[in-house]
């Protein structure tokens, strides 16, 4: 069975830094797309970034220049390095991961900045 854990989540200030990881494990098959969502309270899930299996990036306009997602083929894990941190960047933060069997998803971790 496919899991995915995620890490990294938790308080930061305004302006701070946090980094987040998602591994995956449990498949047979190779990973393909793997991307960062995140749902802020009493509002929708939005697309963070995303990564290819090759490397191509998608980074929302929100977090541009701010947000670098990265990827370990070696160790089917994710990264999103967060950087220069707004108090609307408060969410909690969903790693998605693409098999040829379908999405599956982590548990989801918070982020919280506030002063």
């Amino acid at each position: 069975q496919v899991q995915l854990v995620e890490s990294g989540g938790g308080l930061v200030q305004p302006g701070g830094s946090l980094r987040l990881s998602c591994t995956t494990s449990g498949s047979m098959f190779s990973v393909d797309a793997m991307g960062w969502y995140r749902q802020a309270l009493g509002k929708q899930r939005e697309l963070v970034a995303a990564i290819s299996s090759g490397g191509t990036t998608n980074t929302a306009n929100s977090v541009k220049g701010r947000f670098i997602i990265s990827r370990d083929n070696a160790k089917d894990t994710v990264y999103l390095q967060m950087s220069s941190l707004k108090p609307e960047d408060t969410a909690v933060y969903y790693c998605y991961a693409d098999f040829n069997t379908g999405r599956y998803w982590g548990q989801g971790t918070p982020v919280t900045v506030s002063s």
